[in-house]
């Protein structure tokens, strides 16, 4: 694209400012803006930062996640490829990092820091010190990813520290990962290194830690949503906030992404400036982002907006060529390749069996719109001898299957899915991703187990009673399906809205079950290993 020109009102976010202005790009570069006397409507300003996802829980690769994402004027996306290195390795990694080279959207990968997450479950590969200290040395990677293992930071371990420092000496930033840190554990934590949470889940914690010199990132993703505890600190702290999705389903990153944040937080009261400091300008400071913020001599990655509440996108441009306009993606398809680690191992309902035994048994209550799970004792419903699933009371068998190798499942029970009938599986289960199922029957349970194993990884959805049998297909390290935004959404949406005629009340139950295994967030999780204790860091019986 040759030298081009844009009017518009253009917002200074730096100078606090917005005025009327000829926009004039070249060599993808903002070449001039020159102020002119005559009225403009629309608002021109730099585009959208996601400043921390995992791009695999849109079930998109990151070229698809990208041409949705213009569409809502991101230009960039900090993203950390744990899901994926947690299959494949760093050879996940590398796979990330080819697929976004197709596209001009600005993918900023970090380092895995901990894969697998912890000892207590099988993961599909380790990345060992010395692979972070390749990776780090990769200019396409800015960051070492959320450092999730603080009770490691904290007790001094070797592993944690060495990954720390070789950020550091290399000059680059670390992501920390400390829900519900508080106080002066919190800032011993942060003086190890860390540099940004995105885990806070009440204001005082947030405090807390931006006292210790760290930023926060207010998230807001299809599962975990901290919007409305921390949206004030954006006024209160405008230089130490950042707004992050974190998890992004495909049907929700199709309605909007961190422009709705934006306009949620102008309607509430907090200054478009405020705002738009923390969506764009400050994690392109934090991290050094070759991102322009629409300044002469920037690249040119900017949008055209209809107004400074409402921030509907017209245009989206990176690097001077117009990528969206009024909805539509204008970057072209480009058509990924494959790549899995999946040991398929087909299971029959009596692999699920829990025999009865004296005690209560311990549930794992789920929680809508947190990946904090409480511990629930209750009475057992027993038939035959055997403890079973009581659709009644919304107890339900929760299941995980190694998907790495042949072993046998690993059974607890779970409330809060609400399932009357059917059964719900899937091979996104962070972080291991293994094979994860909830269920109101172990017939159902069999199938839509078999059904993602047949599919060498999907989302599936059974239901014998009404002849149900869905199946989103995720080719892609089992995470993600090669298909585009829309596509993968109408197919996800369909599973969504089954499981909900089924019973469920969850706002978003595949993405919930997805975190029903991670074991770094407590209180009870379920490995395939066993149930375990997040608290305690350790296993604990299904009878106590």
């Amino acid at each position: 694209m040759g030298p081009h020109s844009h009017f518009g009102q253009v917002v200074d976010v730096a100078a606090r400012r917005v005025f009327a202005a000829e926009v004039h790009v070249a060599d993808g570069r903002i070449a001039a803006i020159v102020p002119a006397d005559k009225p403009a409507s629309a608002f021109l300003l730099p585009g959208f930062i996601d400043a921390h996802v995992h791009v695999e829980s849109s079930m998109l690769v990151p070229s698809e996640f990208a041409r949705a994402a213009v569409v809502h004027g991101t230009v960039a996306a900090v993203s950390d490829p744990h899901e994926i290195g947690n299959v494949l390795g760093v050879a996940g990694v590398h796979y990330m990092l080819h697929n976004a080279t197709g596209t001009p959207f600005k993918f900023y990968f970090g380092a895995p820091s901990c894969v697998p997450a912890t000892t207590f479950e099988t993961a599909g590969a380790a990345i060992s010190v010395a692979e972070v200290e390749q990776l780090l040395d990769d200019p396409r990677i800015r960051y070492l990813s959320e450092m999730m293992n603080f009770p490691g930071v904290l007790a001094g371990d070797s592993a944690c520290l060495a990954k720390v420092q070789a950020a550091l000496q290399r000059g680059k930033r670390v992501d920390g990962h400390a829900p519900g840190l508080r106080g002066a554990e919190a800032a011993r934590y942060i003086a190890a290194g860390m540099t940004t949470d995105h885990e806070c889940f009440t204001k005082e914690e947030a405090l807390d830690k931006i006292a210790a010199g760290c930023k926060v990132s207010i998230r807001e993703g299809s599962a975990a949503r901290n919007f409305d505890a921390l949206w004030s600190l954006i006024g209160e702290h405008p230089s130490m906030t950042m707004l992050c999705s974190d998890d992004k389903h495909p049907d929700e990153l199709l309605a909007g992404h961190i422009n709705l944040l934006v306009r949620r937080a102008v309607a509430r009261g907090i200054d478009a400036f405020d705002a738009l400091r923390a969506a764009c300008v400050n994690p392109v400071e934090h991290y050094g982002l070759d991102v322009g913020l629409l300044r002469v001599g920037d690249p040119a990655d900017f949008i055209e907006v209809d107004s400074l509440t409402a921030f509907n996108v017209r245009r989206t441009w990176i690097g001077g060529s117009l990528v969206a306009e009024e909805g539509r993606t204008l970057m072209p398809r480009v058509e990924p390749t494959v790549a899995n680690k999946f040991v398929a191992t087909h299971v029959q309902p009596e692999h699920f069996s829990v025999p009865a035994q004296s005690g209560r048994l311990q549930v794992i209550q789920a929680l809508d719109g947190q990946l904090i799970t409480n511990r629930l004792p209750v009475e057992a419903k027993l038939a035959d001898g055997q403890t079973v699933s009581d659709p009644g009371r919304d107890v339900l068998k929760l299941v995980v299957v190694n998907r790495y190798r042949t072993a046998p499942p690993a059974v607890a029970f779970v409330t809060g899915f609400g399932l009357r009938s059917g059964a719900m599986a899937s091979s996104v289960a962070h972080d291991s991703h293994n094979v994860i199922a909830v269920g109101a029957s172990d017939d159902d349970l069999a199938a839509a187990i078999n059904a993602v194993m047949d599919a060498g990884g999907a989302l599936a959805a059974v239901n014998h009673r009404d002849g149900d049998h869905l199946v989103l297909p995720l080719p892609v390290a089992g995470l993600m399906a090669t298909g585009t935004c829309a596509e993968v959404a109408r197919a996800y949406q369909q599973l969504d809205s089954a499981v909900k005629q089924w019973g469920s009340t969850l706002r978003a139950p595949f993405m919930t079950l997805s975190f029903m295994a991670l074991l770094v967030i407590p209180a009870l999780k379920l490995s395939d290993q066993g149930l375990f204790d997040g608290e305690k860091f350790e296993f604990r019986p299904l009878f106590e």
